[in-house]
């Protein structure tokens, strides 16, 4: 979260607050009061974020600490619904990447790119701290970017994402890709309207990658396991890594998929048309329902 990384609106919110809540100016003379009257065992592991907030800031209390994370969701998630309510009357299929820095996202989308740009209007968000490098990489397969540049934010926000589509004004039934700023903590927190999280995980990072970022791989409708061509190279258990996806997000497609070899991009693929298809009849679905509401309407005022 923002008021643990130090980012964005919570960095301004931890300045404001943080003489509020301790009584000591020196950063490490706080302590920590357990809430039952058990002994601990803790041996030479230490936790923190086991209070509500689920995180932890030195000098800032549990309580306050769910207040600033509330204000901040609370105000994110009002534009995140603004932007789905935009994407609905467009009908937009958005998807939200995210993933390690390092994953081969950009190189996956590129690969997606090359391969469905041409039968569907498509354009892509970059989010990164800084340059332009990977939305040059998107321009050069003619497919429309906008580079977002965080400075110090470890995430795209849902405010960033609304200026950025003023910027690219898509056409109604367009998809657009978002790929987030390489980061498996923040981005999990962010609704920024998508229609899904992605996750895409490379087998260079270990398998238990799941199990250490559990928030992001449960906000996640769809994990690709990348970079699969590697696999006879890498010491990496396939099926532990499945094991630990399951068992964080039981419920997640899991497709594998290597951008360079092309392995698996026909699933991929596959996902996306199915999804956006889904997502396209639902809302033929709502605009019928609203015609004949119309009609009833204006018959019965005759």
């Amino acid at each position: 979260m923002c008021t643990v990384c130090g980012c964005s609106e919570g960095d301004v919110a931890i300045e404001k607050t943080v003489g509020e809540d301790t009584q000591s100016s020196s950063p490490h003379k706080h302590h920590h009061s357990h809430h039952d009257e058990k002994p601990h065992d803790h041996g030479y592991d230490i936790h923190f974020g086991q209070g509500p907030a689920g995180s932890h800031v030195a000098g800032l209390s549990q309580s306050r600490m769910v207040q600033i994370e509330q204000d901040i969701l609370g105000k994110n998630n009002q534009f995140a619904a603004a932007n789905r309510r935009l994407f609905a009357q467009k009908s937009q299929f958005v998807l939200n990447l995210v993933s390690s820095p390092g994953s081969g996202k950009t190189s996956l989308l590129t690969a997606t790119l090359e391969n469905i740009a041409s039968l569907i209007p498509t354009a892509v968000i970059e989010g990164d701290q800084q340059t332009t490098n990977d939305a040059e990489r998107i321009r050069s397969t003619g497919v429309k970017a906008v580079q977002v540049n965080t400075g110090k934010g470890c995430h795209l926000d849902a405010h960033m994402v609304g200026h950025a589509l003023e910027t690219l004004k898509q056409p109604d039934y367009s998809v657009l890709f978002i790929e987030n700023v390489g980061n498996l903590v923040c981005p999990a927190a962010f609704d920024l309207g998508e229609a899904h999280k992605v996750t895409i995980l490379s087998i260079t990072e270990g398998e238990d990658k799941p199990l250490k970022y559990p928030d992001m791989f449960a906000a996640s409708d769809l994990i690709l396991i990348n970079k699969i061509d590697l696999l006879p190279h890498l010491n990496f258990d396939l099926d532990a890594c499945l094991q630990c996806i399951k068992k964080v997000n039981p419920n997640a497609d899991i497709i594998q998929v290597s951008a360079t070899s092309g392995a698996g991009m026909d699933g991929w693929l596959d996902w996306i048309h199915q999804r956006r298809n889904a997502l396209l009849m639902a809302r033929k679905e709502v605009l019928t329902k609203q015609l004949e509401q119309l009609e009833y309407q204006l018959r019965s005022q005759h």
